[in-house]
């Protein structure tokens, strides 16, 4: 195992809060589709309660990123960043768990799974924004990078593997056994945190600031950095593309292409695995060309790849295609996460990390609904290839934002070999 995704040197109380990230990120992959599935197989409800059921979370996660989540950054930056950790899991356990419960007793309701998918999300940002906080601290900053790619190793495998698994057990026992899984994971998480003895840092003075100065906090603190304003327009038009081409690559694939379920699934599963491993060629490329260089390169490496998806033909070598093209974005995502949050955490003080992620998060759960209606309206015009195609062009345009002037130094390269 690369140096770098190793625990080693990264200490006991590390190892503990990646314990509870893996199995809270393995709950979510098992569980990934739980809500629509219950509402189509348990509660046998029509297609437009759904689609509101999708629409309605996204809407309201949105509002509730403005009216509760980004106050909230402003409380994790004046507090110890563990209670709110925990609080976040349990949240997301209760409500998780209240659907087999409610379904239990006869009492499960699509009002119900709406109101349980806003809450998830809303603690889902609680929970990042405190835990990328306590992270810095709990990290000295030369083992940073080490620590993302450990973390990001572990997201694209429970990606790789939470899926398919969900789907064994839905088909065997139901939607709301994954439900039940999801939640626990929770609970697991809460409990590895919980273990964590690294006392936290004094949190910053607290001091009287209005409702709308804490709404804006974030926002304020981005734009005032150049790198930090472009990397966060980057973030936003990149994902949004992505979020463009996913929902309509089934139709293309399925539909245009004439390619079997069975073929889908294996094109949806297989590129996951590139983004293990370029988390694993994180280290070995640091170490070799400088985190900037890397960092640069592995950001405008992903944008280029979706391109190839429009031209891919009606057989096996269109199948091929698209898998080659998805692997390869998402081994250059792997590569380039660690680095953007780490470059993200040292850039933002101590003071002001949770509004960022907050504000962070938010931006991305307000802007990519709005980029997968446009992409079903594009499709709806264009076709389905053309609509991936201007997604692609959006891609390319993205790594524009990429902050090519304004990247901090490399550490010295003594540093980077002490570190890994």
């Amino acid at each position: 195992m690369s140096a770098m995704t190793s625990t080693a040197g990264l200490g006991r109380d590390f190892r503990r809060l990646w314990a509870g990230y893996a199995i809270s990120e393995f709950g979510s992959a098992v569980g990934a589709g739980t809500l629509p599935l219950v509402a189509i197989i348990v509660l046998d409800s029509p297609a437009w309660q759904v689609s509101m059921l999708a629409a309605l979370s996204a809407a309201v996660a949105a509002a509730i990123a403005a009216a509760i989540a980004l106050p909230v950054g402003s409380r994790i930056d004046l507090s110890r960043k563990r209670p709110y950790m925990i609080g976040a899991d349990l949240v997301r356990f209760a409500a998780l768990a209240s659907l087999p419960a409610a379904a239990a007793l006869g009492a499960l309701t699509i009002t119900q799974l709406c109101l349980v998918g806003v809450v998830n999300t809303a603690a889902a940002m609680t929970f990042a924004a405190a835990s990328g906080a306590h992270l810095k601290n709990l990290v000295p900053a030369q083992l940073r990078t080490r620590a993302n790619s450990r973390m990001e190793a572990t997201f694209w495998t429970a990606i790789s593997v939470g899926p398919p698994l969900g789907g064994l057990i839905v088909s065997a026992v139901g939607p709301l056994a994954t439900a039940a899984v999801d939640a626990v994971s929770y609970l697991g998480s809460a409990a590895w945190i919980r273990r964590i003895r690294t006392p936290e840092p004094p949190p910053a003075a607290r001091h009287d600031e209005p409702w709308t100065a804490q709404l804006t906090a974030g926002w304020r603190y981005i734009y005032a950095r150049a790198d930090l304003g472009a990397l966060f327009v980057n973030s936003q038009i990149f994902g949004g593309a992505i979020m463009l081409a996913s929902p309509i690559l089934p139709v293309l694939m399925l539909g245009e292409l004439g390619l079997a379920p069975w073929q889908y699934g294996l094109a949806v599963g297989v590129p996951a695995l590139g983004g293990i491993v370029g988390s694993l060629l994180t280290g070995p490329l640091v170490r070799r060309y400088g985190s900037r260089r890397v960092l640069l390169g592995a950001g405008a490496a992903r944008t280029v790849w979706m391109v190839l998806v429009p031209f891919a033909p009606p057989d096996t070598a269109g199948l091929v295609l698209i898998i080659v093209a998805d692997t390869m974005l998402l081994l250059c995502a792997g590569v380039f996460g660690p680095l953007f949050v780490t470059y993200r955490m040292d850039a933002v003080g101590d003071g002001h990390l949770g509004r960022v992620l907050t504000t962070w998060s938010a931006g991305t759960r307000c802007v990519q609904p709005l980029f997968i209606a446009a992409g079903g309206v594009l499709a709806w015009l264009l076709g389905p290839a053309a609509a991936i195609g201007v997604a692609a062009l959006l891609l390319l345009a993205s790594s524009v934002l990429l902050p090519w002037n304004a990247v901090e130094p490399d550490r010295p390269a003594r540093a980077l070999r002490t570190a890994d």
